[in-house]
Formats: C-alpha cells, sequence, structure tokens
C-alpha cells in the first residue's frame, strides 16, 4: 500500500468520524420524530378514528401537594396532617413495603437477587417513586399520594407455604365514604394484585367527572455494572389490547415524551434484567408516559425517570367504583415473562431482523435452558454452544473454503485472460471467457460467501442475545466476573474517546483473533479477490479495532462467543486444508470436471447476447 492510499483511507475515516459526531444529534432529533410519527400510525391502527381523553402532559405534572387555600373538608385535612407509617407483605420471591401516605408501595425487594456491589436488588425505593389518583373534588384537585390511609388488618404479612393468596387492604376514610386499596400475593409469583374501590364519594367527586386519571412515577436505579450498557437496556415499554407486540418509547434523547388518546392495555418501567410492569385487565384510556435519562455522575446511582399519567373511567351515578389492576415486579427472565401470557416476554429485546429472533426463541435459549441444568459454568455452555454452531455449518464452511481454493488455483488462468484484453472497451470480452472459466472447473466467485450469510443471523442472534441474556447475569467465568457486562483487566485513570476507561481482555482477544483469521482468510484467497488495498486494510486492520472499540463497553459474553467462534473456524479451516481439500487433488478434480461439456447458464447466455450487441454497435461505428 502506497503513500497516498495510506493518506487517502485516514482522511476518509477521519470525514467519517467527524461527520458522524456532527451527523448524531440530528439523527437522533430524526429517530425520535419517525419514532413519534410510526406510534401515531400505530394508534390510528389500532383505535381507528375513535379518540379517548387523555391525560394533561406530563411537562406539567410535578406531583406537588394540595393547592393553597383549597376548600377541602375536614375529612382530607386529617388524612394530610398524620405521620408516615410502613408496612410490609412478601411472599418467597418478593417483599413489598408499603406506605400509609398515599396507600402505595414505597419500595419492592427481588429476593435472592443482589445489584453488581452486592446490594440487596431494590426495584424501586423512595419517595421518589409516586403511585397516585388525581380527581376533583370540591372545587379542588386531590392526589391520594398526599393523603393517609390506614390499615385494615395485619400490617406485616408473609406469606407461608399453607398459604394461596394473602392481601393487604389500606382505606382512607372520607366522611360517609372511603378509598380502598387491597394489595393482594399469591406464592411463587411476581405478580402484586391491586383492587382499588372508591365507595361512597358522590359529596365529595365531582359529577361531572367522567374519568379519574392515575399516575405513576418511578427512578430506575443502576443494578448493574457499567452505567452506559445498562441504560441502553432501561426503557419504558407498553401494550395495545389485543395485540401481541409492543411499543417502546424512544431512548436516544435525554428526554422523550408521548402522548397516546387510545386504549392501553399495560406499561412498562424496564431495567436491563428486571421490571414493574403496571396492567390493567379493563385497559387504560390513553396514557400521556415520559422518560428522562440521568447523568451518568449522579449521585442518586440512577439510570432514568418514568412517568406515566393514564386514565380510567369513571361514572358519578354509581355508588362504587372498582378498579382491577396488577404489578408485575420480577426479573426479565424470557420463560418466566412468557408465563404470565400477556406478552411481557416481548420486553426482552432478542430481535432485529426477524430471523435472529427464531435463532434465539427456539435454538439458543432452549439450548442453554437445557444444559444449565447440568453445567453450572456459564463459560462452558457458550463453548458448548459455539461448539455446535460451527459443526452445524461445518459443511458450508468446507464449501466456502473450497470454493476460494479453486480461485486462487485459477489465478494463473485469469491473469492469461486479462493479458488477453487489455482494453477497457473488452471488458466485456474477459468477463464472459473468466465466466467460462468458472463454470467450466466447477468454481464460483460467490461460493465463498455462504457460510457469512448463514452466520451472520446467528450473530446479530447472538449481539441481542447476550447483553440482554438474564442467565448471563451475574455469572463468572475466568477473569470476567459478569458475563453479561464488560470485562475489565485494566481500570485506566482516563476515558479514551470511542474506548472507554478500561481495558477488556476477551475483546482484545476478540480482535486479535479477527486480525489473523482475516489474514489467513486473504492467504486462502486469490490474489484477484484481494487485490483493492483499500479493501485489504479495512478487512485486515480497521474491522478489528472497530470492532475492539465497540466489544470494550459490551458483554464480556459476546466478545467470549466471538473469540471462541473465530478460533474454532481457523481450526476447521487448518484441518480442511490439511486432511479434506488438499491442492494437488483439488486442481485434478478441476481438469476432469473441465473435460465435460459446459452448460451455459442463463446469465452466460445474457452475457454473450450483450458482447454480440456491442460488437454491432462496434462495427456500425466504424462504418460511419
Amino acid at each position: 500500500m502506497d503513500k497516498n492510499t495510506v493518506t487517502g483511507l485516514v482522511l476518509i475515516v477521519a470525514i467519517m468520524i467527524v461527520f458522524g459526531i456532527f451527523n448524531s444529534k440530528q439523527a437522533a432529533k430524526y429517530d425520535a420524530e419517525k419514532q413519534m410519527q410510526d406510534s401515531i400510525a400505530r394508534v390510528r391502527e389500532v383505535a381507528g378514528k375513535h379518540e379517548l381523553p387523555v391525560a394533561d402532559s406530563l411537562n406539567n405534572f410535578t406531583g406537588d401537594t394540595l393547592p393553597a387555600n383549597s376548600p377541602l373538608d375536614s375529612a382530607f385535612q386529617a388524612a394530610i396532617q398524620k405521620q408516615e407509617e410502613f408496612y410490609t407483605i412478601e411472599n418467597d420471591l418478593l417483599k413489598v413495603t408499603l406506605t400509609n401516605i398515599g396507600g402505595r408501595m414505597y419500595s419492592a425487594e427481588l429476593k435472592g437477587f443482589s445489584t453488581y456491589s452486592q446490594k440487596p436488588l431494590m426495584l424501586f425505593n423512595g419517595k421518589n417513586n409516586d403511585f397516585s389518583f388525581e380527581f376533583d373534588a370540591n372545587q379542588a384537585t386531590v392526589l391520594t399520594s398526599k393523603l393517609a390511609f390506614e390499615p385494615v388488618g395485619e400490617t406485616q404479612i408473609v406469606m407461608n407455604q399453607n398459604d394461596t393468596l394473602v392481601q393487604l387492604p389500606l382505606r382512607l376514610a372520607l366522611g360517609n365514604g372511603y378509598i380502598e386499596y387491597v394489595y393482594k400475593m399469591r406464592p411463587n409469583s411476581y405478580l402484586v394484585d391491586l383492587d382499588v374501590r372508591f365507595v361512597g364519594l358522590k359529596e365529595y367527586l365531582e359529577p361531572r367527572q367522567t374519568y379519574l386519571e392515575l399516575l405513576w412515577t418511578m427512578n430506575s436505579p443502576q443494578q448493574e455494572k457499567g452505567f452506559s450498557n445498562e441504560n441502553n437496556y432501561t426503557e419504558l415499554a407498553y401494550k395495545f389490547p389485543g395485540e401481541t407486540s409492543i411499543e417502546k418509547l424512544s431512548g436516544r434523547n435525554k428526554e422523550n415524551l408521548e402522548e397516546l388518546p387510545v386504549k392501553i392495555n399495560w406499561i412498562a418501567f424496564k431495567q436491563q434484567f428486571f421490571s414493574a410492569i403496571l396492567i390493567n385487565k379493563s385497559n387504560f384510556d390513553g396514557a400521556t408516559m415520559k422518560s428522562v435519562t440521568y447523568n451518568e455522575k449522579n449521585i442518586d446511582g440512577l439510570i432514568k425517570r418514568f412517568e406515566t399519567k393514564t386514565a380510567v373511567p369513571y361514572n358519578s351515578a354509581e355508588a362504587g367504583q372498582n378498579y382491577a389492576l396488577s404489578f408485575y415486579l420480577g426479573t426479565n427472565h424470557y420463560n418466566t415473562l412468557k408465563s404470565y401470557d400477556m406478552s411481557f416476554e416481548k420486553l426482552v429485546p432478542i430481535s432485529w431482523i426477524g430471523i435472529d429472533g427464531l435463532i434465539n426463541k427456539y435454538i439458543i435459549i432452549p439450548v442453554f435452558n437445557f444444559f444449565e441444568n447440568f453445567i453450572s459454568n456459564y463459560g462452558i455452555i457458550i463453548l458448548i454452544l459455539t461448539l455446535l454452531i460451527k459443526l452445524i455449518i461445518f459443511p458450508f464452511t468446507r464449501k466456502s473454503y473450497v470454493s476460494m481454493a479453486k480461485m486462487r488455483l485459477l489465478k494463473p488462468e485469469i491473469d492469461k485472460i486479462a493479458a488477453k484484453y487489455p482494453k477497457k472497451e473488452d471488458a466485456m470480452k474477459k468477463q464472459q471467457e473468466t465466466m467460462t472459466l468458472y463454470k467450466k472447473n466447477g468454481a464460483s466467485m460467490f461460493g465463498g460467501c455462504l457460510p457469512m450469510l448463514l452466520q451472520f443471523p446467528i450473530l446479530i442472534a447472538m449481539f441481542r442475545f447476550f447483553p440482554s441474556s438474564f442467565e448471563l447475569r451475574q455469572k463468572a467465568f475466568l477473569w470476567a466476573d459478569d458475563l453479561s457486562g464488560y470485562d475489565s483487566v485494566w481500570d485506566l485513570p482516563f476515558s479514551i474517546p470511542f474506548y472507554g476507561d478500561h481495558v477488556s481482555l476477551f475483546a482484545l482477544l476478540m480482535a486479535i483473533s479477527m486480525f489473523f483469521y482475516t489474514k489467513i482468510t486473504m492467504s486462502s484467497q486469490s490474489q484477484s479477490q484481494n487485490s483493492m488495498p483499500g479493501m485489504k486494510f479495512m478487512s485486515l486492520y480497521f474491522m478489528p479495532v472497530m470492532m475492539l472499540c465497540f466489544c470494550n463497553n459490551f458483554s464480556s459474553g459476546l466478545s467470549y462467543y466471538y473469540l471462541l467462534s473465530n478460533i474454532i473456524t481457523i481450526g476447521q479451516m487448518w484441518f480442511i486444508r490439511k486432511y479434506i481439500v488438499k491442492d494437488e487433488d483439488l486442481l485434478k478434480k478441476m481438469k476432469e470436471h473441465a473435460k465435460q461439456p459446459v452448460k451455459k447458464s442463463k446469465f452466460q447466455m445474457k452475457l454473450e447476447e450483450m458482447q454480440r450487441q456491442q460488437q454491432l454497435q462496434q462495427k456500425n461505428r466504424k462504418k460511419r
């Protein structure tokens, strides 16, 4: 490669980087607008032209106390002045702490799990999380989260092995009526049912109200290793009734807002490996949703803040109003989510191009679930999985190598054809003779691409599976303490742009193996196949460096898989060349194949016809 080529490639890379940085904000804005338009189109598809009442924009929602000097009666005043108290209800999987202020869930602890820093895993915790009904009463806007509820019965309930259901009612007495929240738990379930009852409140609620607003907010804490990677998988999602697919609020912008004037079945505040999902069996009548990304260096260790404001119907003519709600407060384990039969499993990002989702769903996940019954080391499971995949596609790898070897052996003949037709106007003739040579010897210039095409959806499937796989969470292997996050053998005192502030050994070894794999592949090809110096530089040097930078902050399990895949493929190619396909044997078969009559393909016949037309045009020009 000469000096001018190197300079040109460096300038091209520099321009691409500068343009990417300059264009990132515009791309993010475009993606957000596009997603909003897609959501609106989706809304119209689901709801037709029938629009529903939607809560006011969350831009104006702050969750402040009731307005000063509001004409509230003594019942409300008494409820505001009470001290905060806490109650608990728990089963074998989940411990929920309730507060009398608002009758809401104050925190949710998932048993048997811990954060990366080995603290109890709290799905949410603290006063900044809210659940509240908002309605008009006595010419004032009331938030139930500001009013004190009273427990009815026991306040510390732990489910024992004989219980099939435990419940803890909290009641807000208002004159002759009340608002009651009844929290229910069942064994071995992440579902918490919440029955909401408005009883005898005609004298308090405005009679013209046709719906109540339900506010639900949550601060999502950092649970895993690496803010950036966890932030990518922390998002707000929702599902329309009657649909199996789900929609997601765009997560690329620091702040995202979306208003949906249609019925919604459930709303999820999703973390990387855990989710809080609010389900309404009768559906919500529209929603406004908002997500805000915190600064990475925030002292509270938070990732995102989620806010929703939904509407539920209210009929003032009825004596009471009942709302059957449920919360899923649990893991993003695919089979666990699927067991609830509410499309929760769609929260796990296993698909990107379609076929990769099928690979994950029917191959990767079942294989992992099968082997984890016998093997506790997930590094070994990944090794077995990689060997199985390579064994399945080995026939195509062999075919690819044979194709590249034929092209290499035909190199002298191809050079003769190139020397025979040096002029540009003879390009058609040169191509036709080259195609005939390939056909005669049973070679194909595209034969080596087949295994890459077959492996592409598998690579995409792995790219989607590893960072979101609950199975790999906090599973250690060799020097990696968590295969779902990055591994680090050296923490740098500074951060390198596009790379990070640490050195991932798995990513480094993967990049090195990628370099040697590319080098060996190029040595197996003919000189004409890799004669472009720019492409050679991109494949041999640029791509491994790019993958190193990308994978340095990604799942170490993914880098480990790519490393194994490259090493096994290199071993397969060595084995094929040494023991299966030898050059002298292959050359002999090619000569025997060349003796057979050549059947022209439709493409060749079309090419010959084009050549005849070209020759005819040249003759006509000479006559003129």
